[in-house]
């Protein structure tokens, strides 16, 4: 099926199938989003909200729960369809999956799991990734896919010797739904290092760990891992069982094409306009990271920094934090409770925008209060586990303003240490683009995130979707590329006509920033002692 150009209402164009479905996995909701044929109109949505759980110390998702958030998202856009335009969707021009990076997926030849799936957010590869780091030359960090399977044959677990294959999240499903064991790229380039002449993994780094790895694995590295697609390359279509997985009613047509999965990183630049060199952006949820695309290698290598790339394969530096905004919100949640407590209660929303507001009034260093939002252990802080600390001193200004501009700045601390780096190795950027719920209240983490890279900063209705939105435009892209990269591809058909806000940096936010960042690089070593006395 190809898809046509929109030649009629919203209604006109579902029933013809002149649409894009794109499915995102994130940490804490499953998102679904379909998208007209000039990929800019949102047609429908529906979610899912579901939390990782940590068993036997480690970080997790059930799969059962991946297929029931994936099919109540999936309902919920169907229902979205019908209320809005008065038809149900029974098939697509294409639809596109994406999910976390990273992680550990481990299958036996019958497909079945072999240990419960190791998200992103488990930090418990260090051995492995030191030892791959120092084999490949270049940085290879906790969460990677390789780390996780190199670090199961360190400690030869049991299932080693049983694996088929490995995949990562949005590779599963995908291969679900099409029978192709296929990944994007970009998500790709968080499993095993990509060669960026070739665009698919490194041959010397395959063969290096084949020799590392001689009889302590069942098959070389290269035939365990998913084959590598670029944007706007075939990656199969829907099957009959694939439909019924997605749509138990049995409505939903199978044949629809699939473009390449996706991981979060790919579709948030995509969901950003930044897939081209000097730009990038930060994406801001249960992780924060930072992409920016590069116009030559680093000349040096940082733990701080991943090396992946673009769903074009072009290669980005990744500053990735493990924690986000997910302790901001608890705060929120406390100040949420208290005002229901007090007989005058708000909501969740109305809580987030005057205590963000609030912040603005806060001193331009946070009045010397500390906030440090490590739920899960940060690579980048030096630190294996979580201990979220809010400190001060004696005559710090304990002030609510301060509280939460604190708060807010602690978000931004981890990613602004690896920002730094990149800083160091001359990198420039155009172009800075934030997306995420912490940026739904305007001109305030915005402004903060500016301050704290000392870089233009914009924001925009377009990224309000997020990754589901980026996915369902890759699908998009499969169907309208017509030759064009996929950075033209963006700035002709989606973005020409964006509607962006654009935060430069204060003067005085990026020196207050400046002085937290030292308060709080100082007290990262309050940080690790709590990691070892509580």
């Amino acid at each position: 099926m190809t898809l046509q150009r929109p030649s009629g209402t919203p209604a006109d164009d579902i029933r013809a199938g002149r649409t894009s479905l794109g499915i995102e996995l994130g940490s804490t909701r499953i998102k679904a989003c379909l998208i007209g044929g000039d990929a800019t109109e949102v047609l429908a949505t529906g979610s899912f909200s579901w939390e990782n759980r940590l068993e036997d110390g480690r970080w997790t998702y059930a799969l059962d729960d991946v297929w029931t958030g994936i099919r109540s998202a999936y309902a919920a856009l169907i229902d979205d369809a019908d209320q809005r335009h008065g038809v149900r969707p029974d098939t697509f021009g294409a639809i596109g999956i994406s999910a976390m990076m990273h992680g550990y997926l481990a299958f036996d030849e019958a497909g079945e799991l072999l240990v419960p799936f190791r998200t992103w957010r488990n930090t418990s590869t260090g051995r492995a990734s030191a030892e791959l780091g120092e084999l490949f030359g270049v940085n290879i960090p906790l969460r990677w896919s390789i780390a996780h399977l190199h670090q199961a044959v360190l400690d030869e677990e049991a299932h080693v010797p049983r694996i088929a294959s490995i995949n990562t999240l949005a590779g599963f499903v995908h291969h679900a739904l099409t029978g192709e064991r296929v990944l994007g790229v970009g998500d790709a380039s968080g499993m095993f290092p990509i060669d960026a002449t070739t665009g698919g993994y490194d041959e010397r780094m395959l063969r290096a760990y084949d020799t590392l790895a001689a009889g302590r694995l069942p098959a070389p590295v290269d035939r365990l891992l998913p084959t590598v697609l670029s944007a706007g390359t075939p990656a199969g279509v829907l099957t009959v069982s694939g439909a019924a997985l997605l749509d138990p009613s049995g409505a939903l047509r199978p044949g629809i094409p699939l473009c390449p999965p996706e991981g979060d990183a790919g579709t948030g630049m995509v969901a950003t306009n930044s897939v081209a060199p000097r730009t990038g952006n930060v994406s801001a949820g249960t992780s924060i990271f930072a992409m920016v695309v590069l116009e030559r290698p680093l000349a040096a290598v940082h733990h701080e920094l991943d090396l992946v790339t673009t769903p074009a394969g072009d290669a980005v530096a990744m500053v990735h934090c493990n924690n986000g905004a997910s302790e901001l919100a608890a705060w929120v949640g406390l100040f949420t409770r208290f005002a229901s407590a007090s007989g005058t209660p708000v909501s969740d929303d109305a809580a987030f925008d005057a205590l963000l507001r609030e912040a603005l009034a806060g001193e331009a260093d946070a009045g010397g209060l500390i906030a440090y939002n490590h739920l899960a252990g940060e690579p980048i802080a030096g630190l294996i586990e979580g201990r979220p600390l809010f400190v001060r001193t004696p005559d710090s200004a304990f002030t609510l303003a301060n509280v939460m501009r604190a708060q807010i700045y602690g978000v931004f601390g981890t990613l602004a240490i690896g920002m730094q780096v990149l800083a160091g190795e001359g990198v420039r950027l155009d172009r800075m683009f934030a997306h995420g719920g912490l940026f739904r209240t305007a001109g305030v983490a915005q402004r903060f995130l500016a301050g704290a890279l000392d870089a233009p900063v914009a924001v925009g209705e377009l990224a309000a979707e997020g990754g589901a939105w980026g996915i369902a435009v890759l699908a998009s892209y499969l169907a309208h590329a017509d030759g064009s990269s996929l950075a033209e591809y963006l700035d002709r058909e989606v973005f020409a006509t964006a509607d962006l806000s654009i935060a430069e940096p204060d003067p005085d936010d990026i020196a207050g920033f400046a002085a937290y960042l030292d308060r709080y690089r100082a007290g990262l070593a309050v940080e690790a002692a709590a990691i070892d006395a509580l």
